[in-house]
């Protein structure tokens, strides 16, 4: 079974346009049981990020008012689809999909919080409070290579209520896209597993939206997890845009998670259809040539059931139940 950190299929289909790596005919024969379904507002400004490389500058911040309709049709995009939406570990089941509701960046949710309990009712599970671009929670990080994360302020009053909210309803709170100071803002406010669900090693990959050895630490110490982004510019050292990338660069990040980590705390978060992906990967139906990678590498059984999907199951139901 695979359960995946990131996708971006939904904005796909609310733009009218074809999915290029979640195909969902493909999920049976891909052993994909799903994983967070992301709800992201687009900027209007930012190229497609699966067309240029990431050195962009940071948007201007989406306001709530316009945020929240747009937040409405990506959820009814969501919802026409054929999956299932996973509010429970056990909604994860070999032969269906099941999608976590994930809002990548809060700018839906009213700054008073005033809807959050309203969308944790129709399903939400999981927030980013922000993408790259600031808004009313939080600061992003802005996409550069090299780069650093220690950028900005951290969260702001909202939100650190935001986060308070979210792990009293039992809200995944997502710390990929999240600046420095913000990233220690929840992990001293937060008392559910940190979790990272699609970024990758800064020690492998000098992008600023990856990830420190301090950062790796403290996901470790709170019992969390993060998934490993296949975009090839957050895998590759020389950050470059190059889909003839090979998925060895996955496992390479995979590996360097498990030393510095310990398995428990490794998973996948592709972040199909919202990157550039690595030729060789062909989308959810290279998964099972990712896991024979894995084992070729040396990853036995149990390893490999922990990062396919065991792991994601254990944080979810550790936060949910919260």
């Amino acid at each position: 079974m695979i359960v995946d950190g990131h996708n971006d299929l939904v904005l796909h289909r609310w733009r009218g346009e074809p999915a290029v790596d979640v195909r969902l005919e493909d999920a049976a024969a891909a052993d994909f049981a799903g994983g967070f379904f992301a709800l992201y507002i687009p900027s209007p400004s930012v190229p497609d990020p699966t067309t240029i490389e990431y050195t962009v500058p940071l948007p201007a911040p989406i306001p709530f008012e316009q945020a929240a309709p747009i937040a409405e049709e990506l959820f009814a995009a969501l919802c026409a689809l054929p999956v299932e939406r996973a509010t429970s570990v056990d909604d994860f089941q070999d032969g269906r999909v099941a999608a976590i509701v994930h809002m990548e960046g809060a700018e839906a949710i009213a700054p008073d919080l005033s809807n959050l309990e309203s969308w944790y009712e129709r399903g939400l599970r999981s927030i980013g409070p922000v993408w790259s671009r600031p808004n009313h929670f939080a600061e992003g990080v802005p996409f550069r290579f090299p780069g650093s994360s220690d950028v900005g302020s951290g969260l702001t009053a909202a939100g650190s209520a935001l986060v308070q909210a979210c792990n009293s309803l039992g809200i995944l709170v997502d710390l990929s896209h999240l600046n420095w100071a913000g990233f220690w803002d929840v992990a001293r406010l937060s008392t559910a597993p940190l979790v990272a669900t699609h970024s990758n090693a800064h020690a492998l990959c000098a992008a600023s939206r990856n990830l420190t050895d301090l950062q790796l630490d403290a996901i470790r110490d709170s019992g969390g997890v993060v998934g490993v982004n296949f975009a090839v510019t957050f895998l590759r050292e020389d950050g470059l845009l190059d889909r003839s990338t090979g998925i060895g660069e996955i496992v390479r990040h995979v590996d360097y998670y498990v030393e510095r980590m310990g398995v428990d705390h490794v998973a996948f978060g592709s972040d199909f259809d919202g990157a550039a992906m690595p030729d060789e990967l062909g989308g959810i139906a290279g998964f099972p040539k990712l896991v024979d990678a894995l084992r070729a590498a040396g990853h036995d059984d149990d390893a490999v059931e922990k990062i396919t999907h065991g792991n994601w199951l254990r944080v979810l139901a550790d936060t949910w139940r919260s």
